[in-house]
């Protein structure tokens, strides 16, 4: 499978903020990327379970407001609101930590779509300080990419391509180019320098199997 490890890494926005939430301060990851099609089209591939699961994960429960999903091997929560063919918020509940996402989208000239996707976790998430910003991030990069190729009416990978594909020079270096990414982030944010690269180094150390797996 050809991949243009440098081009997709290149279509991807990135940054890293912080918010205030009721239970206190919170970190705050963004990253977008836009796609061709209608608002419809874009909305569908990120809602309807069928398409989901060709470019992301196998999910089940029940997709509405108020409901709960489940991804195959992977997070789980409650859609807390939605908004078609705009935007979606749920919780991102995984390894007994919970934060929250939100996936809002916007019509772009040239019949394209912008897609944003915000998460959102506790500063005190010890997957965060232990590893920043690309312990999350680096995965949205790999479910952006998959939905840009499935978009695209590119070649789909299942799940054991997709790791196959990960321990390829080419799965390696979109690895280390994303936390690299993401570290760059985190700096221009205000992390320390020391701190951050040490973070990214773990979190390229994990996924490409020299450490523990993480979720998206």
């Amino acid at each position: 499978m050809m991949i243009d490890v440098k081009h997709e890494i290149s279509e991807v926005s990135r940054e890293v903020g912080s918010k205030v939430l009721p239970a206190g301060e919170a970190r705050v990851l963004t990253i977008s990327r836009t796609y061709d099609g209608s608002l419809e089209e874009v909305w569908d591939a990120c809602t309807n379970p069928e398409r989901i699961r060709r470019w992301f994960l196998p999910v089940s429960g029940d997709l509405r407001a108020g409901g709960r999903y489940q991804l195959e091997g992977n997070a789980s929560g409650t859609i807390e609101r939605c908004d078609p063919p705009n935007s979606f918020a749920a919780t991102w509940e995984f390894g007994g930590q919970s934060s929250w996402i939100e996936v809002r989208l916007c019509e772009q000239p040239d019949a394209q779509v912008r897609l944003e996707l915000e998460h959102v976790a506790h500063v005190d998430d010890d997957v965060w300080a232990k590893f920043g910003p690309g312990a999350v991030g680096v995965g949205w990069d790999l479910a952006l990419m998959g939905m840009a190729r499935h978009m695209s009416g590119g070649e789909q990978m299942d799940p054991r391509q997709a790791a196959g594909w990960m321990a390829s020079d080419d799965g390696r270096q979109f690895v280390a180019l994303s936390s690299e990414l993401w570290c760059e982030a985190s700096i221009t944010a205000g992390a320390s320098s020391i701190e951050a690269r040490a973070a990214a180094d773990r979190t390229t150390a994990f996924y490409t199997g020299s450490g523990p797996a993480q979720e998206s």
